[in-house]
């Protein structure tokens, strides 16, 4: 049955979804629409929203459509070109050999692939979204290389299953806002708010059950996708990979370059400087609190001692940023969608409505489900939870709900539908060569079927 589900939802994407530039396009006229059916702005509002600095006849002082994500989308582009870069060096490239020769078959490929996409993401969601979607890449050309026939874009769909698992994990935006009393006091707006302390969110018997389940269901769900046909199975051409340089590609070794290019000790002395600052950074903050720029400066570092020099480095970063096209065009669009959705009063409906037609029972697994409906359209965990969690977090007081049980709930719902959301696989997509409409029948099926392991455990916990 779960095969025949994850074929025929994959033969619809294959038919219906377009590309993610496409799709981006359509939510935004759909935002607008919904904004306009549902909220209290008036369609020349609603453009302005969109655009970022209009509300009505005033200029707004900030950017809070089009523009807003510019800061993000340059991290991204940075985890993209400097994940690719590091797993590029020869020293990582054998490791990362080795441990894409250990399955044996191709179901053990694919669930291996989950497994590290979903290990790294509960540490940090960037580091599970790179290291996804090279592991994928990394394990269908040592699979290829070896005879066994492994499907690439189920493969493809294991690596981004750390989106799945992330909210939950140790950069999880929502519940590490709510553990200091000034940030909850801020997001609620009154003051000696007590704050929600990890062990009734991330560390809690709600969580760590979801976690663990979710462990064992996505993979063997992914296994179980597995094409019996081999005439279905797509397997991965290692040149058509992006950033694979051709031996016409090459540098020429007889090319003249100055001294300093391929001197060893200028990026280890960069390197150094960056693991520095992060030694000092990640004693202050913890590694709880790690962010993408963290990330990001620590993979630089790393990149530059593997490839041990500024030229050959910078040879990587070039073979890598062509990737960021996706990035750098469809984050604009996502950014003004969010405007229209938060400004218009849209999502303070929805939550109001929510928390009008349920009772204490009911409350955390309809939660979840809004705040995925929310995710499509506004996909991202902090930015959403900005909007959403003053609401969830009134309505739970209200109800009786464990504030901490609430505030997981919107998590889950915030990481499930992103496996229904490309926006999120922009990079996986960059690093794979695969597109959108390749992998996401595999994780919509995976979506449809761990529904119950969620909602399961929010009624019992």
């Amino acid at each position: 049955m779960i095969r025949a589900l994850g074929r025929a939802l994959s033969r619809a994407a294959g038919r219906v979804v377009p590309d993610p530039f496409a799709i981006a396009i359509l939510l935004t006229f759909v935002s607008l629409g919904l904004a306009w059916a549902f909220g209290d702005r008036s369609p020349l509002d609603l453009v302005g929203l969109w655009g970022g600095r209009l509300d009505g006849d005033a200029l707004l002082p900030s950017e809070v459509g089009l523009w807003r994500l510019l800061t993000f989308a340059m991290q991204m582009c940075l985890i993209l070109v400097t994940g690719h870069a590091l797993a590029s060096s020869p020293p990582m490239e054998r490791l990362i050999a080795r441990l894409a020769a250990l399955p044996r078959s191709a179901a053990q490929a694919v669930a291996l692939t989950a497994l590290v996409a979903m290990l790294a993401a509960l540490v940090n969601w960037g580091l599970g979204l790179i290291v996804g979607a090279l592991a994928a890449r990394s394990v269908a050309v040592a699979a290829r290389g070896r005879g066994l026939r492994v499907h690439y874009p189920l493969l493809g769909a294991a690596g981004y299953a750390g989106l799945m698992v992330w909210h939950g994990g140790l950069s999880g935006s929502a519940p590490l806002t709510v553990t200091q009393s000034k940030d909850l006091a801020s997001l609620l707006g009154r003051p000696d708010v007590a704050p929600i302390p990890l062990q009734d969110t991330l560390t809690s018997p709600l969580n760590l059950c979801v976690t663990a389940l979710l462990l064992i269901v996505v993979p063997l769900v992914l296994t179980r996708m597995l094409p019996r046909d081999g005439r279905e199975i797509i397997e991965v051409d290692p040149r058509s990979l992006p950033g694979v340089r051709s031996a016409a590609d090459a540098p020429d070794p007889r090319a003249e370059r100055h001294v300093l290019d391929d001197a060893w000790w200028l990026a280890a002395g960069l390197a150094g400087l960056a693991i520095a600052y992060l030694v000092l950074y990640l004693r202050r903050i913890g590694l709880g609190r790690i962010d993408l720029n963290a990330v990001n400066l620590a993979f630089l570092a790393l990149g530059l001692l593997l490839h041990r020099s500024p030229a050959a480095y910078l040879r990587a970063i070039t073979d890598a940023t062509t990737g960021c096209a996706g990035i750098i065009l469809q984050f604009p669009l996502y950014a003004g969608i969010m405007g229209v959705f938060v400004h218009s009063g849209l999502i303070d409906r929805l939550a109001t409505s929510i928390a009008t037609v349920a009772d204490g029972a009911t409350f955390a697994p309809l939660t979840m489900l809004s705040a995925g409906a929310v995710n499509l359209f506004v996909p991202s965990g902090g930015g959403q939870w900005a909007i959403q969690g003053p609401l969830v977090v009134q309505s739970a007081e209200r109800l009786g709900v464990p504030l901490g049980k609430a505030v997981m709930a919107f998590a889950y719902g915030d990481e499930w539908t992103n496996m229904l959301q490309p926006f999120w696989a922009l990079p996986l997509l960059a690093i794979t060569g695969l597109r959108a409409r390749d992998l996401i029948g595999y994780t919509a099926a995976v979506m449809l079927l761990a529904l119950p392991v969620y909602l399961g455990c929010l009624w019992a916990c």
